[in-house]
């Protein structure tokens, strides 16, 4: 069977800054090409029989440049829609909402471009992916370039565990990559956050 490689897009400004990115379109700044280029040797090796991407154009970018030709944008790998935080940094969010908790109290809904979402249904959508997913990894590796929040519930919805569950993984840094596998039908996270 083959790994499941998770991959945080680069930085973009708003990832430097601490603001929410969810559906806005952010593009990387010059260090997070720099690191999806460095991603390229750790993955030069591998025999991918399937690459998927968040269609926003900060993971499609880390995809090309970490040198994962023809990935498929697939929208059900889009970060969380965080309505009407996006754009805020938590601090700024618990000013006004003190002892706020993404994985506990969830977002408000903001506007029609940022309505919001609901954690299970950011569970649902990567359900969805991983269905697609789990039948490939017989026949060799998948790559996934995506989001933090994103990649930490895709995680732990491949170990089984409820969504709330993906409070206890570190978030992943920009440019960083994880490795998700099985033995003996168990899956079990190999690797986590490892940067290029």
């Amino acid at each position: 069977m083959g790994e499941l490689i998770v991959i945080r897009h680069g930085q973009t400004a708003w990832s430097l800054s601490g603001q929410h990115a969810g559906r806005t379109d952010v593009p990387l700044t010059g260090a997070g090409e720099e690191a999806a280029r460095a991603l390229a040797p750790k993955l030069a090796d591998r025999r991918f029989v399937a690459v998927f991407s968040s269609p926003l154009s900060r993971a499609m970018r880390t995809a090309e440049l970490a040198g994962l030709t023809g990935a498929e944008a697939d929208p059900d790998l889009v970060e969380w829609d965080y309505g009407g935080y996006e754009g805020l940094t938590a601090e700024q969010i618990r000013a006004a909402r003190p002892g706020w908790d993404l994985w506990r109290d969830g977002v408000v809904p903001g506007d029609a471009g940022h309505p919001g979402e609901e954690l299970r249904q950011v569970a649902a959508r990567v359900d969805a992916a991983l269905d697609r997913i789990r039948p490939l990894l017989s026949d060799g590796d998948v790559a996934v370039v995506a989001h933090g929040h994103l990649a930490r519930v895709l995680t732990v919805r491949w170990l089984g565990l409820d969504a709330r569950e993906s409070r206890l993984l570190g978030h992943p840094h920009p440019g960083t990559l994880g490795v998700l596998d099985a033995e003996d039908g168990q899956p079990f996270i190999s690797a986590w956050n490892v940067r290029p």
